[in-house]
Order: structure tokens, then sequence, then C-alpha cells
């Protein structure tokens, strides 16, 4: 079943095929694009800071929905965002790419307008490795060149290690690896979370309406929730994605993603594991950490692995000014690095390298 490429300014059926933005529309009541949103201005009447398309992606429990920006004739950089956000996480970054680069920025599962989990199914942050080869086989591409943010940033090193020759190349932004807690501290976020998933399953098996709030309150919750890493006025591209029209109060929305993921299991593994994996990654691997952000652990674990990093030829390490969103509120101070790196590694000049070798090897047969 071919990934649908949807038009951004579909939002009616479709008169032959019945479809709304590539799903049948008996079966889009929650994806509805009259009460959800794909870019925040769909909310404020602002124009997408750049053109893309919508699209989703079938996956065995539903779809992967995501936003695909630049030519559709060539592969794509797959952009992945952090814990609670969404594709739109990308929205201020994507512009400043060159306009031959392709982009698709996606929804991980339960986020955005990305298919939630089957009821009783815990979120597992190991499980988006599999979400990644699924994407891979959809589109049929040998290797895959990743950006990730916060939690997959995190995701894209631990693929990079799993399968080092299916990754052309992986930009991350402030989180390096897995991190590190105190055992006993990890096992009481166990016991915590898995009492707090049971609620939050049983709430979504309710269907009732969340609690619903003002365009002005969900702001200021986005900007509280990200800690004050977001600036308030970006806010929006990470919100819109998230929330959905209220059914009961004309004026005011609640946030859809899945309620679920608030205790969602982090945990990979040991440091012993972390140090295993950095010495696997082959790829040319680009880290950018924000100076103003937390390292998330005891900062001796992120050296260890970043010094093993720093050995290999091919991997990039800068530090910025920023927050952990630092690629939402300052792209333009990150941006040169990325296209270079990008010129450099990404899908158009490693298909070239790949052509360049085989013509190669052929001509010595």
């Amino acid at each position: 079943m071919p990934a649908r490429t949807l038009d951004t300014s579909l939002t009616k059926p479709n008169p032959i095929t019945g479809e709304i933005n590539g799903m049948d529309s008996s079966k889009i009541t929650n994806i509805d694009l009259n009460q959800r949103y794909r870019h925040a201005g769909d909310l404020t009447g602002e124009p997408p800071t750049r053109t893309f398309a919508e699209i989703t992606i079938p996956v065995p429990w539903g779809h992967i929905a995501g936003k695909w920006f630049g030519p559709q004739n060539v592969q794509p950089i797959l952009g992945l965002h952090g814990w609670q956000d969404n594709a739109g996480t990308f929205d201020l970054l994507v512009p400043l790419l060159p306009p031959d680069v392709a982009f698709l920025s996606v929804d991980l599962p339960g986020h955005g307008l990305s298919s939630r989990l089957p009821d009783g199914c815990y979120y597992n942050s190991v499980d988006n490795l599999y979400v990644i080869r699924l994407i891979m086989k959809q589109y049929k591409w040998e290797k895959v060149s990743l950006i990730g943010h916060s939690m997959s940033s995190i995701i894209c090193f631990v693929f990079a290690a799993v399968f080092p020759d299916k990754v052309d190349m992986v930009i991350g932004l402030d989180a390096l690896k897995p991190h590190q807690r105190p055992y006993p501290a990890v096992i009481r976020t166990m016991e915590t979370r898995l009492d707090e998933f049971l609620r939050e399953d049983e709430r979504n098996r309710s269907k009732n309406e969340p609690p619903s709030y003002a365009y002005d309150e969900l702001i200021e919750r986005v900007y509280i929730g990200t800690f004050h890493s977001v600036n308030k006025e970006h806010c929006k591209h990470i919100m819109a994605r998230n929330i959905q029209k209220s059914g009961k109060y004309p004026d005011k929305y609640f946030f859809c993603r899945d309620r679920r993921l608030k205790f969602y299991n982090y945990a990979i593994g040991s440091q012993e594991l972390c140090v295993e994996m950095a010495q696997r990654i082959k790829c040319p691997y680009l880290f950018i950490k924000g100076k103003q952000s937390s390292y998330f652990e005891d900062k001796k674990y992120y050296d260890e692995v970043l010094d093993l990093l720093l050995k290999k030829s091919n991997f990039e390490y800068i530090e910025a000014d920023g927050t952990h969103h630092l690629h939402m509120n300052n792209p333009e101070t990150i941006i040169e690095p990325i296209n270079n790196f990008i010129q450099r590694f990404g899908p158009a000049a490693a298909a070239a390298s790949r052509k360049k070798a085989k013509e190669a090897k052929e001509s010595k047969l």
C-alpha cells in the first residue's frame, strides 16, 4: 500500500475517492481536519513557514502522519521530534534549508496526527527503531538520513548503532545518548509510571473529552511544559498538531496527543551499553548542544561517550547558544553547519557517492 501524499489545502472529501487527506472519510473521526490542525496557521490564519504536503504512511496499528517539505522525487531527510512534541518542531528550521533538500518531518506514534498505539499498549523509546524501519520499508530506502531532537536525537544515536549499515548520516540536537540515572530512581520511576499509565489507559477507553482551554491558555501550558525552553511566540508550532477543537465549548481546545505518552518508558540500557553503541556508529554524525540546556544526567556519562565519538573522523561537535529547543528559538545560529553537513553527507551526496563507487567497481570488471 503506497504512502499517500496530500495537498495542504485539501480538507473536504475527494468527490471521486471519498477520501479526506488520503483517508477514507468514514474512518477519519480521530484525524478530522475540521477539528485537527496541521500547522500553526490553521489556527492563526498565517501561511505555513514553508509549503508542505501532508502525508500518511500505513502501519500495522494505523498510520504515521507527517509533513513533506521540498521535492517529492528525491529521498528526504527524516526528521524526528522530541517527547510529546510533533512534526511542527522543525517548522522554523526547515525554511532555512536549501529549496532542493527534501525533508519529511513525522509525528511519532501517539503524537500529532499519527495513530495512537492500541489500548493496553505501552510506549517504549526503543520501539521507535521499528517505526523508522517501517518508514524505510514503505519508501524502499536502503539507507536513511536522520535528524532528531531531544528524545529522537537519542533514538537516532541508538538506530545508528544498531543498524550502522542502514544510515547515511545523523544530525542530533541537544540530547546525545540514553540518559543514565541511579538504579533506585529507575525502579521508583518504573513503579510510578506503570501505575499512572494504567490510569491514563483507562481514561482513553472512557472516550470522555479531556479538559479544554482557550488558545492563550494552551500556549501558556506548552510554554510551562517545556520549562520555558521554547520561546512563547514559537509554542504555537508544536501545539497545533497536538490539539483538537472542543465538542463542548466552541471557543476552546483540548490536548489530543495520547496521554499515556506522559509515562513513556525511555530507559534503554546501561552506560556500558551506550559506550558499545558509540563504538559501533560509523556514519557521518553532527551533534549540536545548546549551551543553556541541561545534560539530563551526570555529565561524566555524557563526556565519556562524547570523547569516544570525537575520536571518529566523521563526527562533528558544535556548542551553540540556546536552550533545549535551540532549533526553534534561534535556528539561524545553527543552520550554516547543518546545511554544510547535509551538502556533504545528506541523501543527495550519499546517492552520488554510491553511484560513483558502483561505477568504479564496474570499471574494474
